[in-house]
């Protein structure tokens, strides 16, 4: 990966609903985070709505769904990322990104469009208790150098130093971003 380019943040939603969840999006999406993942897996169509109508439409160019990807042009939104849940996105969709759980599925997807892809779980979960690293740095160095890598599972902002160095272009965050976002937002400006 290039030194200078910009390392990638996102943050994911949590799968329940958080008070104040579309301010909170605005927030992080005005202070620092490229893009916000919509998950809901639980939600209705209409919930996930909801949310979306709720955050100023400058941002959601900066939302990518997770499902219900009937929304992605009725919202001009910024892509879909498919998953074991979701596998298909729309032909609509004009930025895809795909959850992998491994080095051969990471190469399998990146040939085959994506956008960019996240590899988990890099570090221990903070969000899933139990869902434990699946990676030591030595398996990833040199291996996806170049490659539009996202890291996700246990990362949060002081570790960006490190996933730069193994060659990821980017970190996706769900445990710390929610518990205090507050704090998270001033964690990832001190980067």
């Amino acid at each position: 990966m290039d030194g200078d380019a910009k390392f990638i943040s996102i943050a994911i939603t949590r799968p329940d609903n958080v008070e104040n969840e579309a301010s909170k999006i605005a927030r992080l999406l005005e202070n620092g985070i490229d893009f916000v993942h919509i998950r809901k897996p639980e939600a209705t169509l209409r919930e996930v709505k909801n949310l979306i109508e709720d955050i100023p439409y400058k941002l959601r160019c900066r939302l990518k769904l997770h499902g219900h990807f009937e929304l992605l042009n009725e919202f001009n939104l910024g892509g879909a990322h498919i998953n074991s849940r979701c596998p298909v996105a729309p032909a609509s969709a004009a930025n895809v990104s795909r959850s992998c759980h491994s080095l051969e599925e990471v190469n399998s997807c990146l040939n085959s469009g994506m956008q960019y892809v996240t590899l988990s779980p890099i570090y221990d979960s903070i969000s899933k208790e139990g869902y434990l690293s699946a990676f030591k740095p030595d398996d990833l160095r040199g291996k996806i150098d170049g490659k539009n890598v996202i890291a996700l599972g246990g990362v949060t902002p002081d570790k960006f130093p490190e996933l730069r160095n193994l060659g990821f272009a980017g970190a996706a965050m769900l445990g710390c971003v929610w518990s205090d976002t507050d704090t998270f937002l001033r964690n990832l400006k001190n980067i």
